[in-house]
């Protein structure tokens, strides 16, 4: 299922009804390779499709998402992001691939990072899960732009996108809501704030 600009504008102009973060099915996974805490930067992909879209949709999930990375201590640049973002607006029901892991915040919190050199005995196992997610399903992508390996997935099952100004708080919602699932400050952002 390609999800393109025509199925963006046509989810937000079309779909009607209410949304609230706790109605929406929040999941989210992430690479147990990726060092969280070394994360700096971000930009947006670029390129054809969804990354290309211009419509308001797409405006306004772009709109949302950079504010709140910039909350977290994140810095725009065009010039190597640490991080890319992408997302994917998906009409209808959407069978995906989750992982049952620990939370981020505390697989962060117990200073383990993954490399090519962990002995295979002290990896952590991706333990899959299939997930389907209601219709209107949002996903953003952060990819480590090093390694072009994705390194976290928060998606937003169930989202109904009403017509007008209820729409766009709709989608501010579900960014929100998402991103709590990624509670991870740039690094040295804190000890900037003191």
């Amino acid at each position: 299922m390609k999800p393109s600009a025509t199925l963006l504008v046509a989810l937000g102009l079309s779909l009607t009804g209410c949304f609230t973060a706790y109605e929406a099915q929040i999941e989210s996974d992430y690479s147990y390779k990726a060092d969280f805490r070394r994360y700096r930067t971000f930009s947006f992909v670029s390129g054809d499709g969804l990354a290309a879209d211009t419509s308001k949709l797409g405006q306004i999930l772009r709109d949302a998402i950079r504010t709140r990375l910039r909350q977290q201590g994140y810095q725009l640049t065009d010039h190597r992001p640490d991080l890319l973002v992408n997302f994917h607006v998906y009409e209808g029901d959407l069978r995906f691939r989750g992982f049952a892991q620990p939370t981020l915040t505390s697989w962060i919190s117990s200073g383990q990072v993954e490399t090519e050199t962990t002995p295979k005995e002290q990896r952590a196992t991706y333990q899959p899960l299939r997930l389907l997610l209601r219709e209107g399903t949002l996903l953003i992508t952060l990819i480590d732009n090093r390694t072009d390996r994705a390194i976290w997935n928060g998606y937003a099952g169930g989202v109904t996108v009403p017509a007008g100004t209820q729409g766009v708080t709709v989608l501010r919602r579900s960014v929100r809501s998402i991103f709590d699932e990624y509670r991870v400050f740039s690094q040295g952002y804190i000890n900037s704030k003191k």
